[in-house]
């Protein structure tokens, strides 16, 4: 068995989206011949945090942790945020002024922490991980970002060992909606790290097709046969085989984060509107949202109109968050307004499709839609299109009321589990490792 170094930030105890890729090729890989290796942090600053994910660490999987220098406390203290407040809800554009305290701490990360906040980790992994790719002679590295200093780090790794290197992008880089607002200093070093870490790599494996593009549009030069399309997915093993029963009060759940354009602002103007006009009913009807939201959605939350209607819950660990999908009614998709909207798939997507589950899904036309369609997991609302939206919730509820489950329309919810079992996780370690596999040996 070959073995893999893998460097990534986000690991268990972190929770979120982000961990759940790696996670799963950890699991997977040792079925396809590479052992895995972790390197990672021992005391990260994650916006989430989830312990019960550490029992989902094969026992046999070696993790390395290093100390990292992590600097928002700093920026908390500036921004008058509470210590242990996470932080990524709440620094992504929304159009709103800010304080002069925020204006000088986004002043200061943008212009300081290049590629981003996670640059403190940088000399603590290269120095550790030089002395573990000796020790268990690693065959190839493969690099998880976002953050993207894990892309730095690897870069570094394979200049001093000669290992090849397969860089991991689930989010693009430069000029992404989560990208701090650089001035042009910063801005230049930060593409100059985004396209040498590019050439450097010996593969580019993408977790969505619209990163491809994005580089692409911004570096002419790329070599496309460098970039690889590993889609996101699930793990059917995370899913009780138990039978949900029929809830009594009808639920539309929503999972994650929600923040700056990323907000339900459509959905509860529509629900609003049904509520005035006695199409749902206070008693039959709940609007779910688990997860970590910026100030400006719980202020949606709070709307005297709705807020009896809406149940929040904090950030809750993975396996509690299954078990809401498979008790809800509808799941609820909100994509990004960004210029790449028509690009992004968040990974959410796969794993509400492994609920089986309708999915209601605010997005532009683009590859989220095609994946729903072509799975026939749900169906797409125009962000902003309420009247749409109201059609579309009033339907799924008299469906609901009638005892029945389709998506809302006239045609029953069936989903096509042909299509749907490409998207299970052990598929996607499968063709990271015959990528692995194939470097290993262009390079031997």
């Amino acid at each position: 068995m070959q073995k893999v170094l893998i460097v990534t930030y986000y690991f268990p105890p972190s929770g979120g989206p982000g961990v759940q890729r790696v996670l799963k090729f950890v699991k997977y890989l040792p079925q396809f011949g590479f052992e895995p290796v972790v390197l990672t942090v021992d005391e990260g600053d994650f916006p989430a945090r989830d312990e019960s994910l550490l029992k989902s660490i094969p026992s046999e999987t070696r993790v390395i942790r290093t100390k990292i220098f992590e600097p928002y406390d700093i920026y908390r203290t500036l921004t008058g945020k509470k210590p242990g407040a996470a932080v990524d809800v709440e620094n992504i554009p929304t159009g709103k002024k800010k304080r002069p305290a925020e204006r000088i701490a986004e002043f200061i990360r943008s212009t300081f922490f290049v590629p981003d906040a996670r640059i403190g980790w940088l000399p603590f992994a290269v120095s550790k991980g030089v002395e573990t790719i000796m020790r268990e002679k690693i065959d190839i590295i493969y690099s998880s970002s976002p953050p993207y200093t894990s892309a730095l780090i690897a870069g570094r790794l394979k200049k001093k060992t000669g290992r090849p290197w397969v860089m991991g992008l689930r989010d693009p880089w430069t000029g992404f909606i989560s990208a701090p607002q650089r001035w042009f200093l910063p801005a230049a070093v930060d593409r100059k790290m985004e396209l040498g870490s590019v050439v450097r790599a010996d593969a580019v494996e993408i977790a969505w097709e619209g990163i491809g593009k994005d580089l692409r549009s911004k570096y002419r030069n790329v070599d496309e046969s460098k970039i690889v399309y590993i889609p996101n997915g699930y793990d059917s093993e995370d899913y009780p085989q138990s039978t949900v029963s029929r809830n009594e009060m009808f639920k539309i759940t929503y999972t994650g984060s929600l923040y700056g354009r990323r907000n339900p602002k459509t959905l509860l103007e529509a629900v609003k509107k049904l509520r005035a006009s006695g199409k749902i009913s206070d008693n039959r009807f709940k609007l779910v949202f688990a997860g970590r939201f910026g100030s400006e959605v719980r202020e949606m939350f709070a709307d005297p109109d709705l807020v009896d209607m809406i149940e929040v819950k904090e950030y809750v660990p993975h396996e509690e968050s299954i078990k809401l999908l498979l008790n809800s009614d509808v799941l609820l998709l909100i994509v990004d307004e960004s210029p790449l909207s028509a690009e992004i798939v968040p990974g959410k997507v796969f794993e509400y499709i492994g609920a089986r589950k309708p999915i209601m899904a605010f997005a532009r036309e683009g590859a989220a839609a095609e994946i729903l369609r072509k799975t026939g997991s749900g169906f797409v609302i125009s962000p902003g299109d309420v009247e749409g939206a109201a059609f579309r919730v009033s339907k799924l509820y008299e469906d609901f009321l009638r005892g029945g489950r389709s998506a809302g329309n006239s045609g029953t919810f069936v989903v096509n589990e042909e299509e749907v079992g490409q998207f299970e996780r052990k598929e996607a370690t499968r063709k990271l490792a015959a990528l692995f596999t194939k470097i290993v040996r262009e390079k031997s």
